[in-house]
């Protein structure tokens, strides 16, 4: 090592004068400081590692700017929504996150909708005043995050956005009569419009609530190693999506005053759904613009270790 060890200051800058308090420890996780120990560096002075508690405005800057660097479980997870993983390539390096755009897309969906399902100041129709925005919100805007994170090699969120573009497209789809999704179920073929009332559409569509809703509950348990607001936004998502069926599915029985109580409470839940959506988009928003106030989401990818991280520990056991 150099005659002194270099090391960052807690505000995020580099300062080689500064001492560091960490020169014999094996573990200078916390301060964003050189190790050329730890597992992720290199062995040598070009590489460090950035701990938790590097805000992530911080924590991006040095990730395009340095040649070697690795960063805490907890930091990755609260900048891209996902567990770490390793990738090949410099892509995070490169491009910016494309977390929020996907967010926004979903949030300016979902948050008029649960508005109109709970019938605030006489809304109604199913939605179907936003058909709009699911194509060209929703769908668009979520479909090109999803494809984003793909080549930054986030798995988790990958699926997660494209999934739920493609939702919306299809939501959208079903409300565009030119679709002939409800059209088909209209006893009079000149008025296709009809069709949306019918039994057998509200019974058909309900099925794919309740499949949403399982789709949800398996992005439930994969959220269980990232976020608070994560968890929160898809067990949400899981009680609304059962609830439309339920609607849905009334309908088709003839039910239409239970039917609606149970419309009124899965825009209720979406509407929590979106606050959760609104805080996460919040944080991610705030540390892109470099603010000095950064709010929490949660995290607790520490609390379910990896399956990977179990194997070293059991070779590290081993040998």
């Amino acid at each position: 090592m150099a005659d002194r060890e270099k090391d960052f200051s807690h505000n995020g800058t580099f300062n080689p004068n500064y001492p560091s308090p960490h020169k014999d420890s094996d573990d200078a996780t916390h301060t964003g400081t050189l190790n050329p120990n730890y597992p992720g560096g290199n062995g040598n002075s070009s590489g460090y590692h950035l701990g938790g508690d590097v805000p992530s405005d911080t924590a991006l800057r040095r990730i395009k700017t340095a040649g070697s660097i690795s960063i805490s479980p907890e930091l990755f997870e609260k900048i891209y929504l996902s567990p770490q993983n390793n990738v090949k390539g410099d892509l995070r390096k490169t491009f910016g996150n494309p977390t929020p755009l996907a967010l926004v897309g979903f949030l300016l969906c979902l948050s008029p909708l649960s508005c109109d399902l709970m019938g605030w100041r006489g809304a109604g129709g199913n939605g179907a005043a936003g058909t709009g925005s699911y194509f060209f919100m929703g769908g668009l805007l979520m479909i090109i995050g999803g494809v984003l994170e793909f080549f930054l090699g986030n798995t988790f969120p990958f699926v997660v956005f494209c999934s739920f573009g493609g939702f919306w497209l299809t939501f959208g789809s079903t409300l565009t009569p030119s679709y002939n999704a409800f059209g088909a179920y209209s006893p009079d073929p000149t008025k296709p419009w009809e069709g949306i009332n019918s039994p057998h559409f509200a019974a058909s569509f309900g099925f794919f609530q309740i499949f949403m809703g399982v789709l949800c509950l398996v992005y439930l348990i994969c959220a269980l190693r990232t976020n608070v607001v994560f968890l929160v936004i898809f067990a949400t998502l899981v009680v609304a999506f059962s609830l439309l069926a339920g609607t849905y599915w009334h309908l088709a029985l003839g039910n239409a005053a239970f039917a609606g109580k149970l419309q009124v409470a899965a825009g209720a839940v979406c509407f929590v759904t979106c606050m959760a959506g609104w805080w996460i988009f919040l944080a991610q928003m705030l540390a892109a613009v470099d603010f000095p106030i950064q709010i929490p989401v949660g995290d607790i990818s520490h609390l379910i270790p990896g399956a990977s991280s179990r194997m070293a520990k059991q070779e590290e056991y081993s040998a």
